[in-house]
């Protein structure tokens, strides 16, 4: 009866959280009964729960390909240079950022670097295009002929692409991830920077004696979190923005493209919750692999 009391009285935040929960239950919870199909020669006579079980012939398909390296290799590298990217150069951006003095000029550098977060991928893709285009892009009929370099065919050479995506998603994200370390760095006691200035440090001192220190644990927890995809890939990223060329599948192709493109020809739906299910599994175990490596160095910086 006392805790029916003590949780009784906090009612109005368990109203509110209702909603929430709902929404919780409904979008994440009860969806995971088509995992099921990960295991099932799938039928639409049948429906998922009277078909057939298969086991794990579903998953054979990612594994038994002679692409099977190829995808898995470069989701995994491309992700590892993602998040590398995104937090080195997120902080840099975010410790520049805060060193500017006004009322509107951070606001406007702020947004600038935002506002390519919010454009699609398609939107990105002809923008690349304009950059790229063999023909008349900017890169062929302007940069290049500057310094008297040949055209390069883009779109029909792989060596290239292992640098342009990178770029590509570090310009597209960079503003989102600068957004967190700016809004952290706002929080900050200033009388750790006013002490600093006294003993003589300089603006390179500050933010690796005080600033870096502080932002440990945001830079730990967005790392963790950017983990837990690390075998998913921005589909719009890779598919979109190669213009789904064939001769770039050797630096263009991920898990994500490759299922996608299997389902369009085979229709197997079996196939593709296989391959969904491994990139969950895989991440689930690798975030708390991840947590618990830095629950050992500190444990203050864990996630959980």
């Amino acid at each position: 009866m006392h805790s029916l009391r003590k949780y009784g009285k906090y009612w109005p935040l368990y109203l509110m959280l209702l909603p929430t929960t709902v929404i919780l239950i409904i979008n994440n919870y009860i969806p995971m009964f088509g995992l099921l199909i990960a295991f099932k020669n799938v039928n639409y006579t049948d429906g998922i729960f009277g078909s057939p079980w298969a086991g794990f012939k579903n998953f054979e398909f990612l594994f038994r390909t002679n692409d099977a390296w190829i995808i898995t290799r470069n989701t995994l590298l491309y992700n590892v240079v993602f998040i590398t990217l995104n937090i080195v150069v997120g902080v840099s951006f975010a410790l520049l950022l805060n060193e500017l003095r006004g009322k509107y000029l951070p606001k406007l550098y702020q947004s600038a670097m935002f506002f390519p977060f919010f454009l699609s991928m398609v939107v990105v893709s002809y923008l690349v295009y304009a950059f790229l285009n063999s023909e008349n892009g900017y890169m062929n009929s302007t940069v290049f002929r500057w310094f008297g370099w040949d055209p390069a065919d883009w779109y029909a050479e792989p060596k290239y692409w292992p640098l342009i995506l990178p770029l590509v998603n570090i310009w597209k994200s960079v503003g989102y991830y600068m957004v967190y370390f700016v809004a952290a760095m706002v929080t900050f006691n200033s009388e750790y920077y006013e002490a600093a200035v006294i003993d003589g440090a300089n603006k390179w001192q500050q933010a690796m004696r005080i600033t870096l220190p502080q932002l440990t644990p945001l830079i730990v927890i967005l790392t963790l979190l950017q983990i837990g995809r690390i075998f998913y890939a921005d589909f719009g990223l890779f598919y979109q923005v190669p213009l789904n060329a064939g001769a770039l599948y050797e630096t263009t192709n991920v898990i994500d493209t490759y299922v996608y493109r299997t389902f369009i020809t085979m229709g197997d739906v079996g196939m593709s919750s296989a391959a969904g299910f491994y990139q969950s599994f895989v991440g689930f175990v690798l975030v708390f692999l991840s947590n618990f490596i830095v629950r050992k160095i500190n444990k203050d910086n864990a996630l959980f």
